[in-house]
């Protein structure tokens, strides 16, 4: 019997930094998409349920098994940012955003305006609003040996439900909020989907989750959206 040829592999991709994070939503009426630059790093968790093995002994001697199956239902995401983003943490939890509703921020209402945020409040206890389903769109960056972006790795998490926000204060320490997000496929669906792209989506406008949301443009060789 011959030696089986060794083939050495032909695509080895090095991805480097969170260059860019995109949300992508229904609002009820219509598909929206916003996008931030913030983050620092994700961290992905496989969630998964095992069926332990099923092994037939017989006076001490191993017979038969049937191996242990591993499935996995979603991910948890850890999301690392570097700011506080109001429409990003209602997105994630609900809750109310108020806007300054003029130029001398005497006054405040929950219809988005051009004055900047007045405030936040979350959900009251035992609230329905537990935020909007979303796909998460996570893009590293792609170098070359010459030290050139070739492109992007997008990666983009299905179904992405975020869970109760909490912050931490530090002095001499700018705040760096965690956000814990559930990603689960739908039934014959793939937990994650990754794509190769040759540039991030072009961001333009800004957006607030009452408001016309940003206008992400896909690059050329990927669809809007959903991924």
């Amino acid at each position: 019997m011959s030696a089986a040829t060794i083939n050495a592999v032909k695509n080895a991709i090095p991805t480097i930094d969170v260059s860019l994070v995109t949300l992508a939503y229904n609002d009820g009426t219509n598909d929206l998409e916003i996008a931030f630059d913030t983050a620092n790093q994700i961290e992905v968790e496989p969630q998964t349920e095992e069926q332990e093995a099923v092994k037939l002994i017989i006076k001490g001697k191993l017979k038969a098994q049937k191996p242990a199956q591993t499935t996995i239902t979603g991910h948890q995401i850890t999301l690392h940012d570097n700011v506080f983003i109001p429409e990003l943490v209602k997105l994630l939890q609900g809750g109310t955003i108020k806007y300054w509703t003029d130029g001398t921020h005497t006054t405040s209402g929950t219809s988005a305006t051009d004055y900047g945020v007045a405030g936040y409040t979350p959900p009251v206890a035992g609230s329905d609003d537990e935020g909007t389903i979303f796909t998460l769109n996570a893009y590293s960056a792609i170098y070359n040996a010459a030290g050139i972006i070739t492109g992007y790795e997008k990666t983009s998490y299905p179904n992405c439900k975020g869970t109760p926000v909490a912050f931490n204060t530090e002095d001499g320490t700018f705040r760096a909020p965690e956000y814990t997000i559930n990603s689960a496929p739908n039934t014959g669906s793939a937990p994650y989907v990754i794509d190769y792209v040759k540039a991030l989506p072009s961001v333009t406008g800004t957006t607030n989750m009452e408001g016309p949301a940003a206008n992400v443009t896909p690059a050329s060789n990927e669809t809007a959206g959903t991924g």
